[in-house]
């Protein structure tokens, strides 16, 4: 690989691809733009359309989803149709007639990469733990020494210039917390002073943006408040939403992924806390022993654990979701896109949003999936934003995979309990046998808040309230609803 990139150094030296990225392109990670590939065709003395294959064998036509994510693939067909160039002048078209901007685009093709890939990024924990050396907990000095060594200035500000607010699209409900200016410049938010897990956070990221991207041009603005995040990286800004589809935006979101997850990755270094989750049995609070935000703590468990089939949303009233994780295929309830007419009000993260506590609650609920059963367990969080909005946190686990490993018949077990719910209106205590199955499943995987979830009532949830399995439906009895 180095004689390669030597060599196309010679050929072109603005498009030829360092030693990294043919590595990457090697394993799938980046595709190489037409100028490289046209560089790298040149070295091997071949037509670019050689190392093009536009006849995939037959099970590679359709994406093979299984359990990752809600909606399944679709085959490209006829593939002339779905060729790049119908595509770059089909999908904009598509975008400004139905109103979703370019940025709202990239965070679906995020999550979706997310999701195939269920929140595995290797390179990019690799980067982290090269920088903070796997130590946890990193505190502010920590961090301010990394700061530090990477020849980066911080600055203070009480309140952002216009020329920011304007770049961010921020409105009252936001506020400007941290931002990035070249060549080298770190601008805080004074009221990070009294908050300082979110302060580590912002910092986190902006080391990120300077360790993946080299300190380039781009602005990198953090805000709290609503909005229309990232899958797990919700919290960064670089451009304001337009009505028009711009290619940078797609650009633009992805940094800010990979900056937002290799500030977990920097704060929650994989070993070390798995190690902890593992100590504690994965509880919300591990967080306080990291000194991180439970946000940061719960997305970084779908990320840590050796078990696969994790959810995550983060959910603000009366009906958006600010970040999406799906890696078990949970149908999604509400999106950022729009809000629905008929939101299932069982959800544990929607149940929470108007609550009066702040502490945790455990839920098991039973969701029909493609016309089937599945039993789900998640720990759900009432927090606030740094401007004051209350949102809830949810990370939730698939059980049927657990039971099905541990020899159960986890579809009897989902329908047994779907019986007894709708039996009962809704929601009822889990049958002794089936206590003692997920009990079981509970220990094993080491998941404390599936215990406590088992000694509450199991609940039915749905997608939508179009598909409620409850007798009589709660759109019949008024007790569901936005």
């Amino acid at each position: 690989m180095e004689d390669l990139s030597a060599r196309c150094v010679r050929v072109d030296a603005d498009s030829a691809p360092s030693v990294s990225y043919l590595s990457m392109i090697e394993r799938g990670k980046r595709v190489p733009s037409a100028g490289m590939l046209a560089v790298i065709a040149a070295v091997f003395q071949k037509e670019v359309d050689w190392f093009l294959d536009d006849a995939p064998e037959e099970q590679a036509i359709t994406p093979v989803k299984g359990s990752r994510g809600g909606i399944s693939g679709m085959a490209l067909e006829p593939s002339f149709l779905f060729s790049n160039e119908i595509l770059q002048i089909a999908i904009p078209e598509m975008l400004s007639q139905t109103g979703i901007s370019g940025r709202q685009f990239a965070h679906l093709l995020i999550r979706a990469h997310q999701e195939h890939h269920q929140n595995h990024f290797p390179d990019l924990e690799r980067a982290a733990e090269e920088v903070g050396l796997k130590r946890m907990p990193l505190s502010l000095e920590d961090l301010q020494g990394i700061v530090e060594r990477l020849g980066l200035t911080i600055k203070w500000f009480n309140k952002a210039p216009l020329e920011i607010v304007k770049e961010a699209g921020a409105s009252e409900q936001h506020i400007i917390t941290s931002y990035f200016e070249l060549p080298n410049k770190i601008y805080l938010n004074k009221l990070l002073k009294s908050h300082t897990n979110r302060l580590k956070y912002d910092l986190a990221v902006h080391i990120g943006h300077s360790v993946l991207h080299n300190k380039d041009g781009l602005k990198s603005v953090m805000i709290a408040g609503r909005s229309h995040g990232t899958s797990l990286g919700e919290e960064t800004f670089n451009a304001p939403q337009s009505s028009t589809v711009d290619a940078q935006d797609i650009l633009h979101a992805w940094r800010d992924f990979e900056s937002s997850f290799f500030a977990g990755a920097l704060l929650c270094p994989k070993v070390p806390f798995r190690q902890l989750l593992d100590r504690h049995g994965y509880e919300i609070d591990v967080a306080k022993l990291v000194g991180v935000s439970p946000s940061v703590a719960m997305r970084r468990m779908t990320a840590v654990s050796p078990y696969s089939h994790w959810h995550y949303f983060d959910a603000y009233s009366p009906g958006k979701l600010k970040a999406v994780y799906r890696g078990n295929g949970i149908p999604l309830p509400w999106g950022n896109m729009r809000q629905v007419e008929d939101p299932c009000q069982h959800w544990a993260v929607f149940r929470m949003i108007n609550a009066a506590s702040t502490g945790s609650s455990a839920q098991i609920s039973i969701l029909d999936v493609a016309a089937e059963p599945k039993i789900y367990c998640c720990e759900s969080i009432r927090v606030s934003d740094l401007a004051g909005n209350p949102h809830v946190l949810c990370a939730g686990i698939d059980l049927n995979p657990a039971i099905e490993a541990q020899g159960g018949d986890a579809q009897s077990i989902a329908h047994e309990l779907k019986k007894v719910c709708v039996d009962n209106g809704g929601s009822a205590n889990l049958p002794t046998s089936i206590k003692t199955d997920i009990k079981r499943v509970a220990k094993i995987l080491n998941i404390n808040w599936v215990e406590r979830g088992i000694d509450n009532e199991a609940r039915l949830i749905c997608s939508r309230g179009s598909t409620c399995p409850r007798k009589p439906s709660c759109y019949e009895s008024g007790t569901c609803g936005g």
